[in-house]
Parts: C-alpha cells; structure tokens; sequence
C-alpha cells in the first residue's frame, strides 16, 4: 500500500526534499545507536538516537509529515547502523516474525504491521495521515504492501524506502518471503508503444511530454506527440465488449454500447488539454515540490469527434435544477478496484456550449490507448484531470466526485499553506484553467544565432473557460520594452468558445553585442486577465496552476 502523499498519487516521486536528502548524506555523523531496552531506560536528549530521529521529523515535517507520526518509537526511526542494507532485505539485528504473528497486528488496537520484503514495518501512528485514508492502507494491514507497489511503482525512490524503512521492527524469514508474493503478473506488462521521442517524467504510470520545439511545429498536435498523462495502468478493452453505464444518483438509467455511442449526432471540436502540473518545473525554483517534474509540454491541441455529453444526458431525461454534478469514472483501476474519477458542474455538462464531447476519435482517427480509447471525455477549457479517459460511467449527483483526484489533488492553496496545515476540504477542484503562455523554441540554454539583427521565438499560449487570447507581450530588457507577437489561432471558433491553443511568433530585436539574453513571454485574454510576473505569489505545495510569465536565458552568436 502507498506510503506516498495521496497528492502525488499515481506521479512519480523525484529526490527534492533538501532536509531529507542532507539527513541521508549526513548518517555516518550518528554513532551506534542504543537499543529497545536502553531506550526504555534512558532520559538522555542526547543520545544519537533521538537526534537522528529528531532530524528525521524536522525532514519528515518538510514532506508534509506532522512530528508526532514519527514519535512513538525511537528505534523505528533510528535507521539501523546496517544502513547499507536496502529496504526489504533481511536485517540481522531485527527479530524474526512468523506470518500469522504479524497477520495479528492489523488494527490500532494491536497495532498494525505490513511487510514488504523480508521487512516487517509499523505504520500505527502512519495511518491517520495516510493521504489515500485509513481505508487504503488498511488494507495491507496484516500483510503484504509488495502487490500494491506493482500498482504504484513510482514509490520506488530512495526516498520513500528510507521512509518505509524508519518504521521497521523486524523480519520475516526467507520462506514466509517467498510465500508472501502474490501474482508476479505485472499489471504494465501490457503498456501502448510510444513514440521513442517523448521525454519521460514517469514510467509506471506513464507519464511523458514532447520536446518544446515540436509542440509550436503544428497547430495540431500529432497524437504520437501529445502529451501522456496516466495515473494508473492502461486498461485493456475490447470493442465488442466496452459498455457505458448512465445512472443518476447512483441508480443505472441505461448502459451504452459503442455502437450506440455512435449513433448520436457526430460533432467535432478543436481543443486544448492541459495538464494542472504543466511547468511544475518553473515552479519548484522557488522552492522544491515533488511531483512529475513537467516542463512546458504537458499540454497539446487536436481535434475531437464523438457524441455531444449534452445530447446522451438529455434522453436520461434529467431536471438541472435538482442535481449539481456529472461525475465519471474509467476502466483504470487501483488495487482496491476504485477507478479513476472526476466531475464537473452539471451546468457545463448540459450547455451545448459547452461543448463537452464523449470523444471517440482524435485528429481524425479512432482513440489511442494512451488517450482513452475508445472513448473518453473532452471537457474544452477546464484542467485535464476532468478530461477523464476510458470512460465506464457517466452518475448524474446532487455531489461532486469523491474520486481522490476531485477531492485531495487538482487544488490551488496560498503560498503559504503547507503540508501541516493544509486542509483540502475547504479548496474547490480545479475546474477551468488560467491563461498561461510558454516559449517553446528556443529552450532555456541553447545557443541562437543572430539574424539581422534580431532571433525567432515562438511559442503557445492558452486561456480556460473558452477565453480567446488577444495578445502576447515578448520582452528580453526583463520589462522595459515589450513586442507583440503574431498569432496563429483557430478561426472557426465562436465567442466564448475558443477550446484551443494559440501558437504564435516573433522577430526579437537584440543587441549585436550582447552574449546571453534573458525573454520573458506573458499572455491576455479576451477578459484581459494576464499572467503574473513571478510565481513568488502563486507558489502551491501541489505545484498547480503554474502560469507565470514564462522565462528563458539563451546565447547569442553572430
């Protein structure tokens, strides 16, 4: 089971967190440490014991981790002085547990104990501040957390084994090791081909974006170039098999097959998807986050064909004054079989402006399985994580999506909310995106040369909520001078509904002289809402919504 914040759920975990990383350079400076029966018997503050685990909880409190999770045993947080044996293996200093001893301990009451390895761990004080809920990790309780992580393998970092590992208190022996592991089916043995160009932030689950460059090479985005976002493993579906299900309140109205889908007026779309992470890594410059490290392409444009969400909604024959939300879930699964799921407002959902789309083709071909197939959900102008893929069922609900992706990830929190004190339950999900622009070529560092007396910079910018952007200010004497870019939009839209992106281009005037140049890149849209200049002010311990002028140094050659 996840011993990760349950808001980096499903993303890949990187090695960020200064404090820890300086706790795990530094272990040689802690000495032998006492054992269970010294502690019980020693009030001695200074031994290197409780110093270390102090340190570990100050570490702990940066990852969002309060200090009392890491309190109630010494000798679990004292990481053993065979510190060079990896998480799961066998520890010799450690008793040994049969699987019916630690099969005991799976409630508070008699503490709760879960293996991984040859390792036995008590999470007790853990639990409640398991970001899935006591529910989910309660479920390797008394057992094995091996079968989970085949699920979530992007825990497999330093990080979070050293994590795991602070709350060991034994072992298991070699054959009740073996017999611990379940099916060595790995659940991502079957994952889509992709293309060899993608830069990969993440493999199980998928996560990976194109080089910059390509994004501003065309309007449209070529499917093997757009952007891949996966919280869990691909599932596999057959077309003659796949079913949707329509329920209001949880009761089922109707279950559509494919062929039924199909049969509703085909409309098509022009819409931008874009990840609520995307330039996460401007972002963490101003102070470290985990999570997918996403530069500017975790976002791409095409063209969506399928059936109108409004019109399948309509036969169901739904009253929108007494209900609030549309919800749905995929095929994707997590170990517990919950699927992924989100919602958005009902008001979207029936307003043929809106625009929403059970989509089963993408610039002009069926679904790939990396986007959905064979069918999801384009919700035009709100974040990607409401765009959900391999859609099993559409609820009608007077309540939004209790999905863990609606109700603790995709929020926005003020700068200075931190993992101690943020409460997710008072910030409403994510719905439509902010403008946001990005300079795509050149990339930050590269080398351009100089053409009469100016350089080419393109790029892309975007607006939720149907916003058409109006202009893009380029400047590179950091403000004192800006130029305005030329943009190539989508001239088919209609007002308030412009879904997709903006590509756009400028001749940059620089000084023949200069060796480096810093360019700033913001956008406005048809409401005149504009980027802010720096993320110092919109910095969130999620790294969402980054949309900060867009900043890059280059250099200059004649």
């Amino acid at each position: 089971m996840s011993l990760r914040w349950k808001i980096f759920r499903g993303i890949r975990q990187r090695s960020q967190i200064s404090s820890l990383q300086l706790i795990i350079k530094n272990y040689n400076a802690c000495q032998q440490y006492p054992t269970e029966k010294e502690h019980e018997g020693s009030k001695n503050t200074q031994n290197p014991a409780l110093l270390y685990a102090t340190c570990v909880a100050i570490a702990a409190s940066a990852l969002g981790i309060s200090y009392y999770t890491f309190k109630y045993k010494r000798n679990v947080y004292a990481l053993s002085a065979t510190h060079n044996i990896q998480c799961g293996q066998l520890r010799k200093d450690l008793k040994t547990y049969t699987l019916e001893e630690v099969g005991k301990h799976d409630c508070k009451e008699n503490r709760i104990w879960i293996t991984f390895g040859q390792g036995v761990y008590d999470i007790t004080e853990f639990v409640d501040k398991h970001p899935g809920g006591p529910s989910k990790i309660l479920m390797a309780a008394g057992g094995s957390i091996d079968s989970f992580w085949r699920i979530f393998a992007n825990h497999n970092t330093p990080e979070i084994y050293s994590m795991l590992e602070s709350m060991r208190i034994g072992n298991i022996s070699e054959d009740d090791a073996k017999s611990n592991k379940s099916d060595p089916y790995d659940p991502y043995s079957n994952e889509p081909i992709r293309h060899k160009t993608l830069i990969i932030n993440g493999n199980k689950p998928f996560c990976a974006e194109p080089p910059s460059p390509l994004l501003v090479e065309s309007f449209l985005t070529p499917v093997d170039f757009f952007y891949v976002r996966n919280h869990l493993p691909v599932p596999e579906i057959d077309l003659k098999d796949y079913t949707l299900e329509l329920a209001i309140e949880g009761t089922t109205k109707k279950t559509l097959d494919f062929e039924m889908i199909k049969k509703y007026k085909k409309t098509t779309i022009t819409a931008a998807v874009m990840c609520g992470g995307n330039r996460r890594s401007d972002m963490s410059k101003v102070k470290k986050l985990k999570g997918i490290n996403w530069n500017v392409g975790a976002v791409g444009n095409a063209t969506w064909t399928g059936a109108r969400l409004c019109d399948v909604l309509k036969d169901l024959g739904i009253n929108e004054d007494v209900f609030s939300h549309v919800q749905f879930e995929g095929y994707d699964l997590d170990p517990s079989g919950a699927p992924y799921g989100a919602s958005i407002p009902i008001s979207k959902a029936m307003d043929p402006r809106g625009d929403v789309i059970l989509a089963y083709e993408m610039n002009g071909e069926p679904l790939s399985r990396d986007h959905g197939f064979p069918i999801r959900v384009i919700v035009p102008g709100v974040v990607g994580a409401r765009n959900v893929k391999w859609l099993s069922k559409i609820s009608v609900t007077k309540e939004e999506s209790q999905s863990q992706w609606q109700q603790g990830d995709y929020k926005g929190f003020s700068p200075s909310t931190n993992w101690d004190n943020v409460d997710f339950s008072k910030s409403p999900a994510i719905q439509e995106m902010p403008v946001i622009s990005a300079i795509c070529d050149p990339q930050n560092e590269d080398i351009v040369k100089i053409k009469n007396g100016k350089i080419q910079v393109r790029g892309y910018a975007w607006s939720g909520g149907g916003h058409r952007i109006i202009r893009i200010d380029i400047t590179n004497d950091k403000g004192k001078t800006w130029h305005t870019a030329n943009l190539t939009e989508d001239l088919q839209a209609k007002q308030g509904r412009y879904w997709s992106w903006t590509l756009w281009d400028v001749e940059l005037p620089v000084d023949k002289n200069s060796k480096e140049v810093e360019i700033w890149a913001k956008a406005v849209d048809s409401a005149y809402n504009v980027q802010p200049e720096t993320f110092d002010n919109i910095y969130n311990i999620r790294g969402l919504l980054c949309n900060a002028y867009h900043k890059i140094k280059i250099h200059l050659r004649q």
